[in-house]
């Protein structure tokens, strides 16, 4: 396992439009080794389903609908 490189104690709002665009437009080989095939599929396998929570949450929050 490599070292950190960088670590950061940003929390994306998640009712912050930008905030949600930014991580959903983030290429997926910011978040993996984009040398290893294997990690990036598992990666994407995960941010899929993280990127489509992060537009449903934001989408809630922004329209008011606090039934889910």
């Amino acid at each position: 396992m490599g070292e950190t490189l960088y670590s950061s104690s940003f929390q994306p709002d998640p009712r912050s439009a930008l905030d949600v665009l930014a991580f959903v437009l983030t290429p997926i080989a910011a978040f993996a080794n984009a040398e290893d095939p294997d990690e990036l599929e598992a990666v994407a396998e995960l941010l899929g389903s993280a990127k489509a929570e992060a537009i449903e949450r934001w989408y809630l929050l922004a329209t008011g609908d606090r039934s889910n």
